[in-house]
This record gives C-alpha cells, sequence and structure tokens, in this order.
C-alpha cells in the first residue's frame, strides 16, 4: 500500500441521506466524503433496502449471482447506482433479503433470518469487486453486520491473486451488538461449515459475526481512544475483553468528526435565530432560540436555566438513571426537555413525570430531526448520562451550540468533553463517572449552581465549549495513518477506568 492515494472499499450496513437508524450512518457518510478529499477512491457499498432513498430510480450497473459451492442454486442479485454526496455507493439489491419494510426489525424484533441477510451482503460485497474491477487496497467494515468479510478474504480468497493485497479494517460502533446467528444462517458461508473457527464461536452451534470480524481483520478500529481502552475490559466489551486483548497491538482508537455542515449555530435552517461565538450574538441567539424551544415544547417561556436530552430511550443512554432523580431536581428552579422514542417502559414513566410536572418537564416522544436542532441551540445544558458511548455525537453538536454537555466519563464523551470541576479554565462541560441516579443529581446541581451563581463564567464556558472543533478531515488522517500501519492512534498499554474494571 505504498504510494499516497489508496483505493477504499467501505462497507456498511446503512449511511445517512440514504437511510439511517443510528450513528454508524453518519460515519459512513462522512469518513468515506472526507477519504475521498483528501484524494483516495473511494467507493461504499450497503444493502439496496425498500427505504433507500433514491432506489427505484438508480441505475443497474451489474446484474449478477452469488454461486458458493456446495449450495444448490445461486443467489441472484443486482448492484445499483447511489451516491452520498460525491462518493459512488454501490446498493446490493437482492429482493429475497432486503425487500423489507425496515432495515434489521419491525415492532421491535428482529428479523429471523438476519444471520443469512448479513452473510449473504458480506459475500456479495466482495464478489462485486472483482465483477466490476474495483481492486481495493482496504476493505473498511464497520460493526457485526459485515464482520465475515475480514474472514472470507482470509478463507475464500486467500488464494485469489484480486485480493492479494488487500488489507481489511474493521470499527467498532457498539460491541454490545455481536450479531450472534446459529450456523444454520450461515449456508452461504461453507468456510464457516467445513471446520470450525473456535475464535468466532460463541458456543458449539452459534457464531459471532463481530468476534470473526475481530479475530481475521488486520486492524480492529474503535470509534474514540477511551472507548478502545474499555473495550479490553469485561464490562466495556460486552464479555469480549478476551477476543480485544488478543488483538491489542492493532487495536487504534479515532474520535469521529462531527458534521459541521448540517450542525453550525451560524446556518442552522431549523433554528429562530442564527448566532456566533462572540458573546453578544450567542447571548441574543440563545435566548431567542429557548423561547422557541419552549414554545415548541409547551413550558413557560421564563428565563431559567433549561436542560435537553434528545436519545433513543434506552438503558445505554442513560435514562434509568434520569427517571429516578428527575422529580428530585425538578424541585429547583429550572425546565427539562426530552426528545426520543424507544422503550415503551421508560416512555410511560417519562410520560408519568411530565404529567405531573407539567410547568418544568416536557417529553415529546418522537423522533423529529428539526426538533433535535432547537433543543441544541435552546438548551443551556445537554444530558448524555450513558451507561455506555463508544464515541457520541450529540455532545458534539452541543459544543458547537454552546450548550454545555453533562455527561457520564464512557466512551467518547470522556475523550470530548472537558470537565470544569477538573480544569476549570478550558471546561467545556461537566463530567461525573459513577453509574448512578445520585451522581448524576449532583453533577446537574453543580451545574445548576454555576448557572445561576456565576453568570459570567457560564458564558465563558459557552464560548470553550464553541472553540472546540472535530473535524473529519482530521479523523481522516489518522484512519490513513492505520490502513497505511502508521502508529497514530493505536491504543498504548491502555487502562480501563475504575468503574469499568
Amino acid at each position: 500500500m505504498s504510494g499516497k492515494s489508496l483505493k477504499i472499499l467501505f462497507v456498511a450496513s446503512e449511511v445517512e441521506g440514504l437511510v439511517k437508524t443510528g450513528g454508524l450512518a453518519d460515519v459512513a457518510k462522512s469518513l468515506p466524503s472526507a477519504l475521498q478529499e483528501m484524494g483516495h477512491d473511494v467507493r461504499i457499498v450497503m444493502p439496496l433496502y425498500q427505504k433507500v432513498v433514491g432506489s427505484e430510480q438508480a441505475e443497474t450497473l451489474l446484474d449478477t449471482e452469488l454461486y458458493v459451492a456446495p449450495q444448490p442454486a445461486p443467489v441472484s442479485y443486482q448492484v445499483k447506482a447511489l451516491e452520498s454526496g460525491k462518493v459512488t455507493v454501490y446498493g446490493v439489491d437482492a429482493p429475497q433479503y432486503f425487500a423489507r419494510p425496515e432495515l434489521y426489525a419491525e415492532n421491535n424484533q428482529a428479523y429471523s433470518d438476519n444471520g443469512e441477510r448479513f452473510a449473504f451482503f458480506s459475500a456479495a460485497s466482495l464478489d462485486l469487486c472483482e465483477k466490476m474491477g474495483f481492486q481495493p487496497d482496504v476493505v473498511h467494515c464497520n460493526d457485526w453486520h459485515t464482520g465475515l468479510v475480514p474472514f472470507l478474504l482470509r478463507t475464500r480468497y486467500a488464494d485469489d491473486a484480486f485480493f492479494a493485497q488487500t488489507k481489511s479494517v474493521i470499527t467498532i460502533h457498539n460491541a454490545v451488538f455481536k450479531g450472534v446467528f446459529n450456523y444454520e444462517q450461515y449456508s452461504l458461508i461453507p468456510e464457516l461449515i467445513q471446520r470450525r473457527y473456535i475464535n468466532a464461536e460463541v458456543d458449539p452451534s452459534h457464531v459471532s459475526m463481530l468476534k470473526a470480524g475481530v479475530a481475521y481483520a488486520d486492524k480492529v478500529n474503535a470509534v474514540s481512544p477511551n472507548y478502545a481502552s474499555e473495550l479490553l475490559t469485561h464490562l466495556g466489551s460486552h464479555g469480549m475483553e478476551a477476543d480485544f486483548q488478543a488483538r491489542a497491538a492493532d487495536l487504534y482508537g479515532i474520535v469521529n468528526g462531527c458534521d459541521y455542515q448540517d450542525w453550525n449555530p451560524e446556518t442552522d435552517p431549523f433554528i429562530k435565530q442564527s448566532f456566533k461565538a462572540n458573546k453578544v450574538s450567542l447571548v441574543r441567539g440563545k435566548k431567542a432560540c429557548k423561547r422557541d424551544l419552549q414554545q415548541q415544547v409547551g413550558l413557560p417561556v421564563e428565563d431559567v436555566p433549561l436542560y435537553g436530552m434528545v436519545c433513543r430511550l434506552t438503558e445505554q443512554k442513560g435514562i434509568h438513571y434520569i427517571i429516578p432523580m428527575l422529580k428530585d431536581f425538578l424541585v429547583n428552579d429550572v425546565q427539562v426537555v426530552i426528545v426520543g422514542t424507544g422503550d415503551p417502559k421508560l416512555a410511560a414513566a417519562l410520560r408519568d413525570i411530565s404529567g405531573a410536572h407539567k410547568e418544568k418537564f416536557a417529553f415529546v416522544e418522537a423522533y423529529s430531526n428539526p426538533l433535535a436542532h432547537c433543543v441544541e441551540a435552546g438548551a443551556d445544558f445537554f444530558m448524555m448520562p450513558s451507561e455506555f458511548e463508544p464515541c457520541g455525537l450529540n455532545q458534539m453538536y452541543s459544543l458547537a451550540y454552546g450548550t454545555l454537555p453533562i455527561v457520564r466519563g464512557v466512551g467518547g464523551l470522556k475523550d470530548t468533553v472537558i470537565d470544569y470541576d477538573q480544569t476549570p479554565q478550558v471546561a467545556t462541560g461537566f463530567i461525573f463517572d459513577a453509574p448512578t441516579p445520585e451522581a448524576l443529581l449532583i453533577k446537574l446541581q453543580r451545574s445548576l449552581l454555576l448557572y445561576s451563581q456565576k453568570p459570567q463564567e457560564f458564558k465563558r464556558l459557552q464560548q470553550n465549549a464553541m472553540a472546540c472543533k472535530f473535524e473529519w478531515k482530521e479523523s481522516a488522517e489518522q484512519y490513513v495513518n492505520m490502513y497505511m500501519g502508521q502508529e497514530q492512534g493505536r491504543v498504548a498499554s491502555p487502562q480501563a477506568p475504575e468503574y469499568l474494571a
């Protein structure tokens, strides 16, 4: 892989702008774009789901079959041309696998054949390369959906001259999802069945796609340095610590960038009044945006500290830390806005609290991108008390809007927020460590004291926050260093935080 320009195949299950369920899609849009701008030849490959924007009009580039002996019949599929900005996207169109209403699940029930679906996708991602004449230097895989790609490069394509110089990377966006399926779902990957690969198994009858990817990729990547360290612990890796410890020499942590084209208070079309980082503009803009947010969610228009949160309603996001202490916090002269959908039990608990505290707490059970922008712009503080958070994006959006993040010291949250109580001069927010409602409440009270008793100090922190930039260009440069085998980004003698050990 000598030379300046690389051919990179970016394999992902979703891409923002085409189809999205989570932060993986944001990375799959922004990182390939940043790599392309650096002069590399990047192609994205993704499943052509029913929901993909522009799928019906997409041009067919390839009409072919995936045949794998001893399969009795080949699987027909097409490759269709999509775009993500200036990056070419190959949509793998196989109706028997992807012509469904959703990507992975319906009504909170995962599709029963997800193993077979993404085993096919992994195999087709490499199959199409040779047929379309795209010879990658690097195949960059993402999460469990693509974990069999590195395995196939080491087995099926081990002696294939076309891939002789191809290296693979797998990025871990969230290790809680391991892609564990019974061997019966891997008929399209006979290599897995003909002999047992213990380092890909979770038991004699089940294989984890994520374990396979971690075992066979040339490099393993986590979406923040702190998350890479956590992956070496039992809790941080969700039981996969031995797999990551075995690859510690090839484990890199690189913080995601932020898409400042979409999240910029100077140009944001969704917010009431644009504003800049200078004090006058910031105060006026935030005041107008707060008033607008209060009106949208039905809270009294008052000059009180407003705490916002936009997230999936899951325990991962720390909702179970918020619910037990929220009534105690609402005793103060504050307002809280939470926007999100997810676990029905958590939603019901939030609805109950909102019903009892209508003047102070608004819960909006919805996914709304415009409202998310209004929360980021109108809130004074943004809560992210995550149980775990590989990188996190909302804390970066919050910083860009001068909305101080209150985060738990895990994963990328610890890498991107500077705690006021530790280093006040350069602080950009607040960090607490213990995974308890009490620890969160203490930090919320601490932030409230700063807002009410030291308003000039609060404004200084807002300007600190807005000065922070997490550019994709810088992240992309670290990725290229990793592709090229250079040292930047490597986790050296990682030490896990005590609360994860």
